[in-house]
């Protein structure tokens, strides 16, 4: 038998190619459990839903959850009929890609919506925020909410925050099957927001607070209240890890970080190492300062005071055998009890969240009353929730479904105009000059970036404006503004990596999506403004930075502020614009003097930041300064 790829004593796994084993664990999920299907879209689409759902017939909001693979049974093991609707299966600790989330949104969100539970690391951000937008471009209702429960570091800087760790379990499930009067008894607490007062999670990451987004959709709430209930159980939530292991990635070796004798306290879950290297200790000791570290009240990340009722959550994180597990909770219940002075009511026990093979643990606490525990009670089908799954089986798989706009949009609608109206030369010239300027700047860029990030700015921003100035021959509908900014981002999204691919990309589907408001034929500075103000809050909701982070946005947003206050004055728009690339230029400059909160740029000494401007906001001033330029020059010559 013959591999291509390493296989050492440490590396020893049950696979076959280290490539498949995301789409091979999906196959065998399903063949176990009747409930659940899968999308036809392999590799690229990896999504897992319940069989019962369909998006155009669901009637409640679809609570849809995911990142990368490798914590299994995380999230896949908890989709089912009183918990999750479907989850994203990304690459073995990687974000699930944008086509993904969105098969996975078109198939199952219905009228009422979706509410997509995002843990907090940037390439789920991005990717689900893009996702996000694509999907409010194609009519559907989507929300989006954060989940950071790490309670390992102090308070963080700069827009990282707390991690997203163990928990999707506890806050995934919700009360479908308690009895009618209490379903309509605890819907009447949840409209009059008086689960605000006794709905306090404190220890799980994702888990807890989806059971809130789940209580609330199963009553039938709007998207709106759905959303707002889970932020505010999100914000309840902490947790924190402990490793005895490194974890090993399929077809690869494992690391040697963590020496005999040693734990990791305070890790993530992606075999990133922990807060603190120390020396292995008794579990009684090492119990005892993770629950300190979690109900800490110097941080104060989660409410709990004396007199609690909570719920405890002891999770392994997938090579901890469960008679550890065991001696854990064993340990954590009475410490609960008698240090802290809470009343501890239920104790989950099991792997629910790992880190593929990783030897370790974390905890998890969550305040309750016994509403909160009816429905933690309460059957589901989801199959890793400790109740069998019952049901006749459905077709494996169903194919993936096609943006609804697909069967209508003509070829023409993708097509350059065989003759542009005079708006539409204006746009071409435009996009012409900004793709053109950013193809000259490419060295600059690239030099800036080799002082303070990895060196590639500069190529990233080539390969988006040759593409932008290829695809405009043949693709651009120029007469038609929205259509063409987001056949740019279109275009940016097939060649350009990293962050900034996306990060454009995001940019053009919110313009895109503001521009499409506008009813009238024509489409005024005014508007024009209106979008860039929509693409710029997207970017900073989906990307976390605003002004003074020393990013792209520190041109763009001095950009924005100029281009409103001049056409509220009542200057001329081509005046307007060309004064706003001025403040885009002195934006972008004025980087030099700011402490990076963004990017790699993080990582670098003040000093050497102090020489260069960030890249990222030099290249959007040029291409936007080039654009402005066009536009007076079309003006003058018109």
């Amino acid at each position: 038998m013959q591999h291509n790829y390493p296989m050492d004593f440490q590396s020893k796994k049950l696979i076959n190619d280290p490539n498949d084993v995301v789409t091979e664990f999906i196959e065998g999920l399903i063949e176990n459990y009747p409930g659940l299907q899968y999308l036809d879209g392999f590799p690229e689409v990896k999504v897992v839903l319940r069989a019962d759902v369909s998006g155009a017939k669901y009637d409640k909001v679809a609570i849809i959850s995911g990142g990368g693979s490798g914590h299994e049974p995380a999230h896949a093991g908890f989709v089912g009929e009183g918990m999750l609707t479907a989850a994203i299966c990304g690459d073995v600790f990687a974000s699930p890609n944008v086509d993904s989330i969105l098969a996975g949104i078109r198939a199952v969100t219905g009228p009422m919506g979706c509410l997509l539970i995002v843990k907090n690391y940037t390439g789920d951000r991005l990717n689900f925020g893009l996702a996000a937008e694509q999907a409010k471009s194609e009519g559907y209702k989507v929300e989006m909410v954060i989940v950071g429960d790490d309670c390992a570091l102090p308070p963080p800087r700069g827009i990282a925050g707390r991690r997203g760790l163990a928990g999707t379990l506890l806050v995934h499930k919700n009360y479908t099957y308690l009895q009618k009067d209490s379903i309509d008894l605890f819907c009447f607490f949840v409209e009059f927001k008086v689960m605000r007062h006794w709905l306090v999670f404190v220890a799980v990451t994702l888990p807890m607070y989806l059971a809130v987004a789940g209580a609330a959709a199963a009553c039938g709430l709007p998207l709106a209240d759905v959303a707002a209930e889970a932020k505010h159980a999100s914000e309840m939530v902490g947790t924190m890890g402990v490793a005895l292991s490194v974890c090993t990635l399929p077809g690869q070796v494992t690391s040697d970080r963590l020496g005999p004798g040693k734990m990791e306290l305070g890790l993530g879950i992606h075999g990133e190492p922990g807060a603190a290297v120390a020396d292995l200790q008794p579990v009684d000791v090492v119990v005892s300062h993770v629950l300190k570290e979690i109900l800490s009240p110097e941080t104060n990340y989660v409410p709990i005071t004396r007199g609690s009722r909570v719920v405890l959550l002891i999770n392994g994180l997938g090579a901890t055998p469960l008679m550890e597990l065991m001696i854990i909770a064993g340990k954590a219940v009475p410490e609960l009890q008698l240090e802290h002075g809470l009343a501890v009511d239920r104790v989950y026990t099991g792997s629910f969240m790992t880190s593929l093979d990783m030897a370790g643990f974390s905890i998890s606490v969550m305040k309750a009353d016994q509403a909160i525990l009816d429905r933690l009670d309460a059957p589901t089908k989801a199959p890793n929730w400790p109740v069998g799954a019952e049901g006749n089986r459905p077709p494996a798989k169903i194919p993936v479904p096609l943006p609804p706009s697909h069967s209508i949009k003509s070829d023409k609608t993708l097509s350059r105009p065989e003759k542009l109206s005079p708006q539409g030369h204006i746009l071409e010239a435009a996009i012409e000059a900004a793709a053109t300027e950013v193809v000259i700047l490419r060295d600059n860029l690239n030099e800036w970036d080799n002082k303070v990030g990895d060196g590639d700015c500069g190529s990233t921003m080539f390969r988006g404006a040759v593409a932008i100035l290829e695809d405009m021959k043949k693709y651009y509908p120029l007469n038609d503004p929205a259509e063409t900014i987001n056949e740019i981002g279109a275009s940016i999204g097939r060649v350009m990596g990293g962050t900034s691919g996306i990060l454009y990309s995001i940019f053009c589907k919110a313009a895109y999506a503001k521009l499409k408001e506008n009813a009238e034929s024509v489409v005024t500075a005014l508007h024009w403004a209106d979008s860039l103000e929509a693409a710029i809050a997207a970017v900073s909701k989906y990307g976390g930075a605003s002004a003074g982070y020393r990013t792209l946005l520190d041109a763009l947003i001095p950009a924005l502020s100029a281009l409103k206050e001049r056409l509220n004055a009542g200057d001329d728009p081509v005046d307007a614009f060309i004064i706003s690339a001025e403040a885009a230029s002195a934006g972008a400059e004025s980087t030099k003097h700011m402490q990076a909160q963004a990017g790699r740029s993080t990582y670098v000494p003040g000093d050497i930041l102090a020489s260069v401007p960030d890249p990222g906001a030099m290249a959007a001033a040029a291409w936007y300064r080039a654009a402005a330029l066009a536009v007076k020059e079309k003006y003058n010559t018109a």
